[in-house]
């Protein structure tokens, strides 16, 4: 099993997969959590292939981006196959990406490589990065940006709520993401961007209202 060539063709595969994404899902989200899950296997003394490959592959299947999820996952299978992954290999790296996404709980991977993963993609929701995929979500999908009477009610609302603004998902999703991380390298990494997160809405709000 040639990895490095693995690792060519899949990156190849996925850039071309998601070029015309505008959701904050496209080929740059996959490589930083690419380089973010390797770097967390590395300080976690985890699998990096297989935490690199399930990186890579973590969206094809994600709910908010297709409607057969057993076809999507059915196509990774095909694919690392295809590309001479072994049988066990395949299904570790399923394990690493089958409960990735949020979800509106907080599903706990099986294995290590499955929550650094996690963690990975967790972290590339947070930070300046985090708030520029949030409103390019929000865009894309027609969120209004902001309702200042609907944060009040995020709390009694359903995760991903068609009458949420883009503002309302920091409630519901992002500022809860520090304290769901797996891995301790994980949560270091996470209260700084959880930070700028914070500084970021309190900013915000002041623009909005004037008092800046």
């Amino acid at each position: 099993m040639d990895k490095q060539k693995i690792f060519e063709h899949t990156e190849r595969w996925i850039t071309d997969k998601f070029a015309g994404d505008t959701t904050g899902h496209d080929q740059w989200h996959m490589k930083r959590v690419v380089k973010l899950a390797k770097q967390l296997a590395e300080k976690e003394k985890a699998d990096s292939f297989i935490c690199q490959l399930a990186a890579y592959v973590h969206d094809i299947p994600d709910e908010k981006l297709v409607n057969d999820i057993e076809a999507a996952v059915k196509e990774i299978f095909t694919f690392l196959k295809d590309e001479g992954v072994p049988e066990q290999v395949r299904h570790q790296i399923w394990l690493a990406f089958k409960d990735v996404s949020f979800k509106g709980n907080h599903m706990v991977p099986e294995t290590l490589e499955g929550k650094i993963v996690q963690d990975a993609d967790r972290l590339d929701a947070l930070g300046a990065i985090g708030i520029a995929r949030t409103f390019a979500y929000g865009g894309a999908t027609g969120a209004k940006m902001f309702n200042p009477k609907s944060v009040d009610t995020v709390q009694k609302q359903d995760y991903r709520s068609h009458d949420k603004t883009t503002i309302n998902h920091f409630y519901e999703k992002l500022l809860k993401l520090k304290d769901l991380m797996n891995t301790e390298s994980a949560k270091k990494m996470a209260a700084d961007r959880h930070q700028y997160m914070e500084q970021f809405l309190n900013r915000f709000y002041a623009e909005w209202n004037g008092d800046d």
